[in-house]
Formats: structure tokens, C-alpha cells, sequence
């Protein structure tokens, strides 16, 4: 019984032996010969040609549920209380990723850039023609960006190229209940080597909802960056001999936003001038000043001038000037002016005519312009 035994033991040992043999055999050859499908893997050659992604339609899946995708997580997860948010704005903030995560997966390769907006917002005119002049600036810097930010609110006016769309989708679905979303796109432009975000102003997009989608709390939430009207002035460096009242400096005039340029009584002959980093063709000149009726510049005229000097007190100014116009009640526009004056400026100049007691505020000047393809005139 002892001999028969120790032979059955032998027998199962020797199958066992086998069958793992066969088996390591047949799983050898399976690794070997049969692709894995691309849905399971992450090519190698992705990271280096992530365009080939959009082209080819071969995006990576994120492998969920319908129960997922339609907001109902499963029963056994417990969502994640980060900065000690209540239950209830985790679940919501949560959902949202998820929400926007599937949203960029799906528009993935739908075009050669993604931009991020909401139902509730309002746009600059002529916005699409901005973004598209902005993007080729940008691109043509050569240097790494991974969102161009056209609006300072929230996941509102982001801009992607469609190639890392992939990418942000997997990531927003892998971190979804870590932190809001316009939290987490910060993380993932630094991921790409963007260190500092790219914000463009004027803003073109303004947050319009009074309510949030969560709770239907009020929200007060404004761009004060935004500006609707046409223009975007280029860079440029702003100076001004009248007397500035505390830090409302001149360059506040130029800059979007609530900013504005404040200065005591104006004699006659002071100025306040912008001297353009790269001459340019003035196509519109808008200017505002005053507040409620108060502070206006009464008596001034718009000048623009060429031909970039250095003065005595150590300012930039322009050789040359000549008058656009004056300006009426504090007010002054003109537009089409490349059809009258076609060469490129690279000043444009406020002069008080007459001088006056009350303080002034310059609110805006805005100028719309065209690249310059004409060199300048000189006035005869």
C-alpha cells in the first residue's frame, strides 16, 4: 500500500509538472504571436507622436460604465473630503469632472483645438477672429503651452490643442474627487511643462448666471477683464507729465479691466502717450474719460506719430505727430482710419488744449490695429 502510494504521489506531481509546462508554454506563445488589443495598451510610439492620436481615432478609453457615465458612482465607493468640503459639494464638484472628463473625450479629434466654455456667458465681438490671431502669435514664439486662458473665471475660455485632449481626459477621470476641475487643469498644464499660465486680455467671455448649479446658490461671479467691444491694444509703454493722483497710473489707462488713470487739474500741453513695442496700423481709436459725469477731459486732441525717440526726461515718445481728432463731452472714436492713414504709427498721444481746474480721469483708450505691412510716412 506504502509503494502504491508513493506512486500515485509521483504520478500527481509529474502531471502537475506538466500541465504547468503546457501551460507557461501556451501563455508564452499567446505574449508572443497575439496582439494585445489597443484599447489595453499604451504604445510607446504615443508619447512621441501624439498627433497620430487624432488622426487615427485611437484615443485612450477610459473603461466605464454606463451607470458611471450617466452620474450614478458605484454604492461601494465613498467620495474623498478634501479640504474639509461637506459631503454634498464633493459629490457635486465630483460629478462635474466626470462630466467635463467624458465631454473631452468625446470632442477629441472633432477639430485642431478644444476651447472650454459654458451655457451662460456672453462673448466679445469678433472673439473667434481674436483667438485665432492670439493662437498664431503664440505658436509662433516656439515655446511649450498646453492652454491659452481667455478668460481669468474659472474652466470658462480655456483653450487646448485637440492632440492633448487624451491626455486631460484621463486625468481629469483619474483625479475626479480630488479637487474642483479648474483646480485640477492648473496640475495638468504644469504636467506639460507650461509653468505659468498664458491669460489674454481683454478677457472675451463674461460669466452671465446669477445662480450656481449647485444648490442654486447666488453667484456674483464677473470677469472684470471682460470688455465686449472690438478693440485689443498692443503692448505698449504708457507715459503722462500731468500730476497722477496716488497709484492710478497712467498705464491703468491702456490695461483692460476696472483700472483707469487719475490726474490732478491738466494745464495746457500735457499729455498722456502710449509708444507701441512694434509699430502697427491704427485701424480704431476709442477713448472714455470722466466717471458719472465727473472728471472729464474737456478740451484735448488725439494724435498718433512715428518714428521712436528718446526725450530729455528719459521717455519714449515719437518724432512726429498729427491730429485724428478732438474730443467731444470727454469722448472720442473713430474707426477705418487705415483708409485715411495707411501707414503704421507707433505712438498714439492725448494733448490737453486748454487747461482746466477740475481733476481728470481717463478711463480707457482702446485702439484696434492690423499688422503692418506698409512702412511709415513722414508728414510733408
Amino acid at each position: 500500500m506504502r509503494r502504491h502510494s508513493k506512486k500515485n504521489v509521483l504520478a500527481v506531481v509529474l502531471l502537475v509538472g506538466v500541465l504547468y509546462f503546457l501551460n507557461f508554454l501556451i501563455a508564452g506563445r499567446i505574449i508572443s504571436h497575439e496582439p494585445i488589443p489597443n484599447e489595453l495598451t499604451f504604445q510607446g510610439e504615443r508619447l512621441v507622436s501624439k498627433e497620430s492620436w487624432v488622426e487615427r481615432g485611437d484615443y485612450l478609453p477610459l473603461n466605464v460604465t454606463y451607470q458611471v457615465l450617466a452620474g450614478a458612482p458605484s454604492p461601494q465607493q465613498s467620495l474623498k473630503r478634501n479640504y474639509n468640503d461637506a459631503p454634498e459639494r464633493v459629490l457635486f464638484r465630483s460629478k462635474q469632472n466626470l462630466d467635463y472628463s467624458f465631454l473631452i473625450h468625446y470632442s477629441a479629434g472633432l477639430g485642431k483645438y478644444y476651447l472650454q466654455l459654458e451655457d451662460d456667458v456672453s462673448s466679445a465681438k469678433n472673439f473667434l477672429s481674436t483667438i485665432r490671431k492670439r493662437v498664431e502669435e503664440q505658436e509662433a514664439k516656439k515655446t511649450t503651452w498646453a492652454m491659452l486662458e481667455f478668460s481669468v473665471l474659472g474652466y470658462i475660455g480655456k483653450l487646448y490643442k485637440s492632440a492633448h485632449l487624451p491626455l486631460l481626459a484621463r486625468f481629469l477621470f483619474l483625479f475626479y474627487q480630488e479637487m474642483p476641475c479648474d483646480w485640477l487643469m492648473s496640475r495638468f498644464r504644469d504636467l506639460l511643462t507650461q509653468k505659468e499660465p498664458i491669460i489674454f486680455k481683454p478677457s472675451l467671455f463674461q460669466h452671465m448666471g446669477t445662480y450656481s448649479s449647485f444648490q442654486g446658490t447666488y453667484n456674483k461671479l464677473k470677469d472684470k477683464n471682460f470688455e465686449e467691444g472690438l478693440y485689443s491694444n498692443p503692448s505698449a509703454e504708457v507715459y503722462s507729465d500731468m500730476s497722477t493722483y496716488k497709484k492710478h497710473f497712467p498705464k491703468l489707462a491702456w490695461d483692460a479691466g476696472e483700472g483707469f488713470f487719475w490726474g490732478r487739474s491738466p494745464e495746457n500741453g500735457t499729455y498722456l502717450t502710449a509708444v507701441f513695442t512694434e509699430p502697427t496700423v491704427v485701424m480704431g481709436i476709442f477713448v472714455e474719460t470722466g466717471s458719472e459725469g465727473k472728471d472729464l477731459l474737456e478740451s484735448a486732441q488725439v494724435e498718433i506719430g512715428h518714428d521712436v525717440i528718446t526725450t530729455e526726461k528719459g521717455e519714449k515718445s515719437c518724432k512726429e505727430f498729427q491730429s485724428v481728432g478732438t474730443l467731444g463731452n470727454g469722448r472720442f472714436e473713430k474707426l477705418e482710419m487705415d483708409k485715411l492713414y495707411s501707414f503704421s504709427s507707433s505712438c498714439l498721444r492725448i494733448k490737453v488744449t486748454a487747461g482746466q481746474k477740475e481733476w481728470v480721469i481717463i478711463k480707457k483708450i482702446r485702439i484696434s490695429t492690423k499688422p503692418s505691412t506698409i512702412p511709415h510716412q513722414t508728414k510733408e
